[in-house]
Order: structure tokens, then C-alpha cells, then sequence
């Protein structure tokens, strides 16, 4: 339906930008060979990634991947980003107790007028707070990064609504510029999530995970 461009197709400086990713791991990922249709939203895309990475610490950036395209499902993105984490120096078990995603992290949203100051009842609760109840797993994460997989979730499966207590508790851990960063890296995670399961991409590496479990 939507043909994938070879690396001869595409436009000279999409070509040249992807270069060092290419030279990097071997192969043309099958994303960028479908929105090198668009080149020059491509180049924004990419440029708007780099960006943010500048913007974040490591470890934010790989929770805010891993929790996106572990609750989207987009093994696409998921696989890439654990060996990144590994990569990193994260560890396995760090990259395990993000893709826990316990259940009561955050709920998803009722119902809510828009517009409305008030958060929906029982949807008030601290990411830290709720982070103690949490299983032994999740317990390797800081509190500074449990609150930004809690505002994570809470976005997604709220739809942005409903979420000042989590963003508060992300402003008052990493400070109000960096917590726009992550604002912003959710819904740069989301768009790629959305467009992969549309397209319907398989993951183009393994997961490191599989290997040891």
C-alpha cells in the first residue's frame, strides 16, 4: 500500500542524514523508509527528536520511549529503545521494571469538561504516593522516575486530561522546562507509535530481553 523507499530513492539530504544512523546499525529502518515520502517533515521529525534528547537526561528519554511504545504496543520502537537502554548502561532489570507498567500508575480518563481547574476524583493522588504500592520490580526506578512514567501513562491513557497531579509532581521533581520536554517527547513517541501500527512495521531487531528470559 505505502511503497518503501530504497536508500537510492531518497531525496539527497534525507539520505544525508540518515547516513550515520545507516553506517551505525547496518540497514534502512522500514519507518524511515515510508516517511522519507515526506521528506522535509522527516527532517523536522528528526531535528525535533534531537532536540528533545538534548533537552532530557538519558534516563528520562529512555522511560518516556519504553513506557510509550511498551503501552501502544510498538515493538518497533520498544526493542530499539532496550538495546539503547543496554547500551546506556541501564541495565535489564531497569528496562523490566519500566515495562511493568503497573496497572494503578495511572487510570484512564473519565470524563472530564474541558476547560474545567479540577482533576476528575480519585485522580489526585501523587505519582510517589502511588509508586509505594507498587510491585518489587518497579521499586528499581527513582521517585523522580516513576512520577515521569506516571505522567507518561496518565497522558496517553487520559488523553491529556486529568493530569495537573502528575505534572506537578514531574515540575516539582525535574523543574517546569524540563517537564515541558517531556510533554513534548510523549507526543513525539505517540505520532511514531501511531504511524508504525498503521503501517503495520515488524520490529527490525529482536528484542535483548527475549534472550534472557
Amino acid at each position: 500500500m505505502i511503497p518503501r523507499l530504497s536508500p537510492d530513492a531518497l531525496r539527497g539530504d534525507v539520505a544525508e542524514m540518515l547516513r550515520p544512523r545507516v553506517e551505525r546499525l547496518g540497514y534502512l529502518g522500514e519507518f524511515f523508509r515510508c516517511a522519507a515520502h515526506q521528506p522535509s517533515a522527516l527532517i523536522s521529525f528528526m531535528a525535533f527528536t534531537d532536540d528533545l534528547k538534548h533537552a532530557l537526561p538519558d534516563r528520562i528519554t529512555e522511560i518516556v520511549a519504553l513506557t510509550v511504545s511498551t503501552d501502544l504496543g510498538n515493538a518497533y520502537e520498544r526493542h530499539q529503545h532496550e538495546r539503547l537502554s543496554i547500551k546506556l548502561g541501564f541495565g535489564e532489570d531497569w528496562i523490566r521494571a519500566i515495562e511493568t507498567l503497573a496497572e494503578d500508575v495511572a487510570q484512564p480518563f473519565q470524563g472530564r469538561d474541558r476547560g474545567a481547574d479540577q482533576d476528575p476524583p480519585g485522580l489526585r493522588r501523587s505519582a510517589v504516593a502511588s509508586a509505594k504500592a507498587e510491585s518489587p520490580a518497579r521499586q528499581k526506578l527513582s521517585d523522580t522516575e516513576r512520577c515521569v512514567q506516571a505522567l507518561t501513562l496518565a497522558v496517553i491513557r487520559r488523553h491529556g486530561h486529568g493530569t495537573s497531579g502528575e505534572l506537578k509532581a514531574v515540575v516539582d521533581a525535574i523543574g517546569h522546562e524540563q517537564a515541558i520536554a517531556v510533554l513534548m517527547l510523549i507526543g513525539r513517541y505517540v505520532m511514531h507509535a501511531l504511524m508504525v501500527n498503521a503501517l503495520e512495521m515488524e520490529p527490525p531487531v529482536p528484542s535483548p530481553l527475549e534472550a534472557s528470559s
